[in-house]
């Protein structure tokens, strides 16, 4: 499988005022997928503009044609899967089928608090993950469910007609432990990982290579107990978050380099994050534009 580019676009612009023109720029640059992160606020955006992520998405279903759209990612920390469902289902219908839904077991960032409760225990987060995907995918499937389990229930939540793509809108499963990656074979049409975030601060990209390649291959012990192949699961890197940082955006070729060997180890999609001014996402947006145009055609 040919190597994928995508980007996520942070929603702390107004829409008039830059967050419509990232979205039109990322389908004109040919970009394959558009993301957005779905937090209530996030790290060091929590005091300046944060807009959501399903309304965003929405506005750019509206100003673009070809682009897919996604989260990255949409958990449980403040989400319902009965509404999430609906608002899901609206959203692929408005962008004619190009929707992909992020989604993974969330933090103890500002979300895990906004509403009042006190942060999930790790376990706790993994336990409501294990009922909140297969729910959301009986959802996005299925005209009428009632379901009553020990965190959510539902109770003949209708979702007529359905998601334009079909069976449902795709998962990409973000995981690293063994019941995420449970989930990501049983449910995922994709697979996302950050890297092994114990070696962002002192690792080399050596050290990351080879913790991405451990968890390829627990990826795919997961998926045999479920008879999936893992060649199936389209494999998904949100750089950033490894010891690289934003190296691999310094230029054209620091990023063929980069994007080649995580090719090598077997992931089909890389996303990058389009460059924010002052912030741990800067970068040079004649490099950016021309990563984005021209990198993949070195690596095919």
């Amino acid at each position: 499988m040919s190597l994928r580019l995508s980007t996520v676009i942070l929603p702390y612009r107004r829409w008039n005022e830059g967050g419509r023109s990232a979205w039109v720029r990322a389908e004109q640059l040919g970009f394959h997928t558009a993301y957005t992160y779905d937090h209530l606020s996030w790290r060091s955006f929590r005091d300046g503009p944060w807009f959501g992520a399903v309304p965003t998405l929405t506005a750019a279903a509206a100003a673009t044609e070809r682009l897919r759209l996604g989260t990255l990612v949409t958990s449980p920390n403040f989400r319902h899967p009965v509404t999430l469902a609906k608002e899901l289902i609206s959203l692929d219908d408005i962008s004619g089928g190009r929707v992909t839904l992020g989604i993974g077991a969330g933090g103890t960032g500002f979300d895990a608090t906004a509403l009042g409760q006190e942060p999930w225990t790790p376990r706790e987060r993994a336990d409501r993950l294990a009922e909140f995907v297969p729910l959301l995918d009986r959802l996005l499937t299925e005209d009428a469910v009632t379901y009553e389990g020990r965190f959510y229930s539902a109770h003949e939540a209708r979702n007529i007609p359905g998601c334009v793509q079909r069976p449902r809108l795709p998962f990409a499963v973000a995981a690293t432990g063994p019941r995420g990656l449970r989930l990501a074979a049983r449910h995922g049409q994709a697979w996302v990982t950050t890297g092994d975030p114990k070696l962002y601060e002192n690792g080399t990209p050596e050290q990351s290579v080879e913790a991405l390649r451990g968890q390829l291959a627990k990826l795919s012990e997961a998926c045999g107990p479920v008879g999936r192949d893992v060649a199936e699961l389209d494999k998904i890197l949100l750089t950033g978050f490894t010891p690289d940082r934003g190296r691999p955006l310094e230029s054209l070729d620091a990023f063929v380099d980069f994007a080649g060997r995580h090719q090598e180890l077997g992931f089909t999609e890389i996303v990058v994050h389009w460059p924010i001014p002052d912030s741990d996402f800067a970068a040079d947006e004649k490099v950016f534009e021309r990563i984005a145009m021209d990198a993949l055609a070195q690596l095919t």
